[in-house]
């Protein structure tokens, strides 16, 4: 009897080998390859040290890094950043507060957030928000270099020069970080004499 129950155990293992075998392989055949990020190709173009175009290339990221995937979730951003660009901050922070709130993983809704924060004079919100934006999209180059004004204006050169730096790693051709950078560099070295 022990025979039979060692053939039928050897029987159901090597059955059971064979249907695992069989799901792997169907996975493989059926699992799609991860794509590509989108944007990969306009950092590139970014990223490039000649040329313009990194212009296209910009515009190409701001137009995509806008679009959360739902008309009126894009409305919201849009109108928070009318309300920002036309001096109504409070308008600005709410209506940019009601699209994370419905929106939580949408980068661009927290880089706005921020400034519209940071216009108002509220540093605490606009740091959080800029940390939300950058961990959602790190390689968010206006949060970077907004947080990099920020930390300067705070009184900390050392941490903003990292976050100017880090966002001209990304976007070189960003004036205000070119211009960050340098005015940095230049009172570190005045400093130094």
């Amino acid at each position: 009897m022990s025979a039979d129950r060692n053939v039928f155990h050897n029987a159901v293992a090597a059955l059971r080998h064979r249907v695992l075998t069989i799901f792997i392989v169907l996975a493989t055949l059926t699992t799609p390859a991860f794509a590509a990020d989108p944007l990969d190709d306009a950092f590139a173009r970014l990223a490039a040290p000649t040329g313009e175009g990194w212009r296209i290339a910009e515009a190409d990221i701001l137009r995509e890094w806008s679009r959360s995937g739902s008309p009126s979730m894009d409305l919201l951003l849009q109108r928070g950043e009318a309300a920002l660009d036309q001096g109504d901050i409070d308008g600005a922070i709410g209506h940019l507060t009601a699209l994370i709130d419905h929106a939580p993983d949408f980068a661009a809704a927290y880089q706005a957030r921020a400034a519209a924060h940071a216009a108002a004079g509220l540093t605490g919100p606009a740091l959080s928000d800029l940390g939300r934006a950058l961990e959602l999209e790190p390689r968010h180059f206006v949060a970077l270099t907004q947080l990099g004004a920020m930390l300067e204006e705070l009184g900390q050169p050392d941490r903003a020069l990292t976050a100017y730096r880090e966002s001209l790693a990304i976007h070189p051709h960003q004036q205000e970080a070119i211009d960050g950078v340098a005015r940095l560099e230049r009172a570190r070295i005045g400093t130094d004499i």
